[in-house]
């Protein structure tokens, strides 16, 4: 196969999922080092955003929950559990859709004396059976590219609640204009989330940093925590580092 042909049916595979530099070396039957000069190229064409240990298009369909979770799993683990140190016995919590957030869901499911409220089913299902934790769902129409609940109805039922604080996920996040949705019901959720709860926490694998892939927008007009993976670089985090607003917090990854 061509360089150029496989650098096409890279950029092709990656609009339609995230994708590993290892896995994209066996399937091509390269060296892992051809996969990143592959990448490196498609990156700097602006066809791609290179993430750590892989990759994604810089203009995809929106992938399924299912999908996400075959990414960055590493990454989404670690900053779950740096989220985690900010949980307090007692707390009221509300956890937003999404991987991330979910796999912070699936620590708490040991917890006992706090209260989570949800608009995530993956987050519904990882604490379904914790005796522990008092669990609230919103109600709403469910998205089932992201198992999530939007619309009227959650938004009713979130507006009679406040929150110790709030977990959110995102398309992705930027120091300015804040996190990125596919559409204009995601981030009025969310809004609305930031809103009800007393502390935010954004939880975003170094993929997300920077990121701008849809048209809507959660702005974050208030102190808040950026909780990210050590992929991220520094120049990526910059913006963040320059706000006195946002504090940003690093979760190490384990050695590969």
């Amino acid at each position: 196969m061509k360089t150029s042909e496989r650098r096409t049916r890279i950029r092709d595979l990656l609009r339609t999922r995230p994708t590993s530099v290892d896995e994209l070396a066996a399937l091509f039957e390269v060296s892992l080092s051809t996969i990143r000069r592959d990448l490196a190229v498609l990156s700097d064409q602006g066809e791609i955003v290179r993430t750590y240990g892989g990759a994604l298009s810089a203009t995809p369909g929106e992938p399924t929950l299912h999908e996400r979770e075959t990414f960055a799993q590493a990454q989404k683990a670690a900053v779950a559990r740096e989220a985690e140190r900010f949980v307090r016995p007692g707390h009221m919590l509300l956890l937003d859709a999404g991987t991330t957030v979910g796999a912070l869901a699936g620590r708490l499911s040991t917890w006992s004396g706090i209260t989570v409220i949800t608009s995530g089913l993956t987050s519904l299902n990882a604490l379904a059976d914790s005796e522990g934790v008092e669990l609230i769902v919103l109600g709403g129409t469910v998205r089932h590219v992201s198992l999530g609940l939007i619309g009227p109805i959650a938004e009713s039922t979130l507006r009679g609640v406040t929150a110790d604080a709030v977990f959110l996920g995102a398309d992705g996040v930027t120091a300015d204009r804040g996190l990125c949705e596919t559409t204009a019901e995601q981030a009025a959720l969310k809004r609305l989330m930031v809103e009800q709860a007393d502390e935010v926490y954004v939880l975003a694998d170094a993929s997300k940093i920077g990121r701008t892939s849809g048209h809507w927008w959660t702005a974050l007009d208030r102190p808040w925590t950026l909780v990210t993976d050590a992929g991220a670089t520094e120049e990526a985090l910059a913006p963040f580092h320059a706000r006195p607003e946002i504090t940003v917090r690093i979760a190490p990854l384990p050695r590969r």
